[in-house]
């Protein structure tokens, strides 16, 4: 492995995947800025991503790829991929194709909140953009 120091000026894109042979991305609207979804890739789906301009994915819960959208349509087209300083974490810029990114119909994976100032042991959260931007049950059928 490189020196941090190294790795911290390095040009050569050089993820540092965890133990599970994952590397965290964020995925944030091109245009506006919002912070659509967080999601996993590997090595094979940072490389789709890079290689297409498709947002590629691993699914820790299916152990499987999946380019975003393959199912919903509703697809991430990347405008620009980042890497952290010591690239153990992935950020792209999309443009969202389709009404939302998240499996539960909204646009953003992000949609409640937890009151700062809360203390004891359940915290609640509250639902902030929360309406939904689609219906899942019709976009995401059964296989």
């Amino acid at each position: 492995m490189a020196a941090k120091s190294e790795l911290e000026e390095s040009l050569i894109l050089q993820p540092r995947f965890d133990t599970d042979g994952l590397v965290t991305c964020v995925a944030t609207d091109a245009a506006s800025g919002e912070v659509l979804m967080v999601a996993h890739m590997n090595a094979e789906s940072l490389a789709r991503t890079v290689a297409s301009g498709d947002a590629w994915y691993y699914s820790r819960s299916r152990r499987a790829l999946w380019r975003k959208g393959e199912s919903s349509g509703h697809t991430q087209r990347v405008v620009e991929l980042r890497v952290d300083c010591d690239q153990d974490a992935v950020w792209i810029r999309v443009v969202q194709e389709g009404p939302g990114a998240c499996h539960t119909g909204r646009r953003s994976c992000f949609y409640r909140t937890a009151p700062i100032g809360q203390s004891g042991a359940t915290v609640t959260l509250e639902f902030r953009d929360a309406d939904q931007a689609f219906d899942p049950g019709a976009v995401y059928k059964p296989k």
